[in-house]
C-alpha cells in the first residue's frame, strides 16, 4: 500500500469536517474528524479539530480526551493547552486550569506575537492565573505568619525567598564570578548584618566622611576619574555609555590592596573608619574602597563582580529620591548612612533617576561564610601563585 494514502485521506477528510464545522453540523464535523484521526493520529491538529466540533455540542469529556490526545502527540501544541486550560475553568476545575492556564502561557512566551484572538484569551488566562495565585499566596502567607515571627534575619529572609519562589514571584540566581571562585558558599543576594558587627560604628562616622567626601570634590584634581575605563580595540558593550565618563565616577582610598595617599591625607577620618575594619589585605588584589558618584539619570547595568570570597559594603552619604540597588532578585533602595553588604559575583545594577548627584562609600571585606583558616588560605595561594609571576590578575 501506498504509504502516502492514509495522510492525503486524513487531509480529504479533515478538509470536508472544516466545511461540516462552518456549516454548523456539529456532529457531522465530528465523525469526518475522528475517520481524518484514524487515517492519521500522530497529528495533533486532527486531535484539536476533533476537540472543536465536540465543544460546540457541549461534550466536554469527549473534548477533553481530544486534546489530551493532542498533548500526548506533541506535548509543546500550545492551542491544546489554551483549549485545555478554557475547557478546565469553564468547568470550575481550578487546579487543572492553572496547570494548563501556566503550560500555555509558557509556550506563548516563546512564540512572539499572536493574533488578536488569541491575545484576548491569552489575557484571560493571565488573570486566572494571577488570581490563583494571589489565592494560594493568601492561604501560605496566613499559615506561615506565626511561624516567621518568630525566625530571626537569616530565616526570615531565606523562608522568603523560598515561597517567592515557590509562588513564581521571583527568580534564582547564581554566583558569575569574573576571577576566583570559592565552592560551596551560600549564593545569597545580601548578607545579614548580623554577620557584620562592626557595621554601626563605620555608620557613626557617616557625616564625617560625607563632609570629607565634599570637600574632597570641591577641588577633586587627578582624584576623581572614570569608573569604567575599557581598553581600546573593545567592541561596543552594555559598558560602552559609561567609557571613560565622570556619569559614573570614583574616588580610589585604596585600589586593588594599594592605598591612595594623595586621597586618604585629604580624607583622615574616613582612613581612620576604614583602618578599622577587617579587610582582607592580599597585596595587588584587595581592599578596595573607594567614593562611587553615580550623576543624574545614570544606570549602571546589570552585571556580576570578580570573586566570592569577598563582600560588597554600601555606606549611602548622598541619596536623592529616585535611586535604586538590585541585587538578583532584590531591590533596595539606599538610605543615607544605613550600611549593607552583598555579593557583587550576582547580578546587580543601579541607577539614579534624580536630577542631584548620588554618591555612597564602597568597599570589600571577606565573605562572612569564609572561616579564618579558610581566610589564610585564601591569601598564602594568591602569595605562592603571584610569586610564580604567571598568575592572572584576577
Amino acid at each position: 500500500m501506498d504509504q502516502k494514502t492514509p495522510p492525503a485521506e486524513a487531509a480529504r477528510l479533515n478538509s470536508a469536517g472544516m466545511q461540516a464545522l462552518r456549516a454548523q453540523s456539529f456532529a457531522e464535523a465530528e465523525r469526518l474528524f475522528v475517520e481524518a484521526v484514524s487515517h492519521d493520529s500522530a497529528a495533533s491538529a486532527l486531535w484539536r479539530n476533533v476537540a472543536a466540533a465536540r465543544r460546540a455540542q457541549g461534550n466536554d469529556a469527549g473534548e477533553l480526551q481530544a486534546l489530551e490526545a493532542a498533548i500526548g502527540v506533541d506535548r509543546l501544541d500550545f492551542l491544546a493547552w489554551l483549549r485545555k486550560a478554557e475547557l478546565h475553568q469553564r468547568r470550575s476545575e481550578d487546579a487543572k486550569a492553572l496547570e494548563a492556564w501556566q503550560a500555555a502561557l509558557q509556550l506563548a512566551a516563546q512564540m512572539g506575537e499572536v493574533p488578536p484572538a488569541v491575545d484576548n484569551a491569552l489575557s484571560v488566562g493571565r488573570t486566572f492565573v494571577a488570581n490563583s495565585m494571589a489565592r494560594i499566596a493568601s492561604a501560605v502567607e496566613a499559615e506561615l505568619q506565626p511561624v516567621q515571627h518568630a525566625m530571626d534575619e537569616t530565616e526570615k529572609r531565606r523562608s522568603g525567598a523560598f515561597v517567592d519562589l515557590a509562588l513564581g514571584r521571583r527568580r534564582t540566581f547564581f554566583n558569575q564570578c569574573e576571577g576566583l571562585y570559592y565552592p560551596f558558599l551560600p549564593a545569597d543576594e545580601f548578607f545579614d548584618r548580623r554577620h557584620f558587627t562592626w557595621m554601626p560604628d563605620i555608620e557613626a562616622a557617616t557625616a564625617d566622611i560625607r563632609e570629607e567626601l565634599l570637600s574632597l570634590l570641591a577641588d577633586p584634581g587627578d582624584a576623581l576619574r572614570p569608573y569604567v575605563r575599557m581598553d581600546s580595540g573593545i567592541p561596543d558593550n552594555k559598558w560602552s555609555s559609561l567609557d571613560h565618563s565622570l556619569d559614573w565616577g570614583a574616588c580610589f582610598l585604596w585600589e586593588y590592596g594599594k592605598p591612595n595617599l594623595p586621597v586618604l591625607d585629604r580624607c583622615p577620618k574616613t582612613a581612620a573608619a576604614l583602618a578599622a575594619l577587617p579587610s582582607a589585605h592580599i597585596p595587588g588584589r584587595s581592599p578596595s574602597a573607594f567614593f562611587s558618584l553615580l550623576k543624574p539619570h545614570t544606570h549602571i547595568p546589570a552585571h556580576t563582580g570578580v570573586t566570592n570570597t569577598r563582600a560588597i559594603i554600601h555606606l549611602p552619604l548622598i541619596v536623592p529620591e529616585g535611586c535604586g540597588f538590585r541585587v538578583g532578585d532584590e531591590t533596595r533602595e539606599w538610605r543615607e548612612g544605613e550600611a549593607f553588604a552583598f555579593d557583587d559575583t550576582i547580578e546587580h545594577e543601579a541607577w539614579n533617576n534624580s536630577d542631584d548627584l548620588r554618591a555612597v562609600l564602597i568597599f570589600d571585606v571577606w565573605n562572612p561564610h569564609l572561616t579564618v583558616a579558610e581566610q589564610e588560605l585564601i591569601i598564602r595561594y594568591y602569595t605562592a601563585a603571584d610569586a610564580t609571576g604567571l598568575n592572572p590578575a584576577n
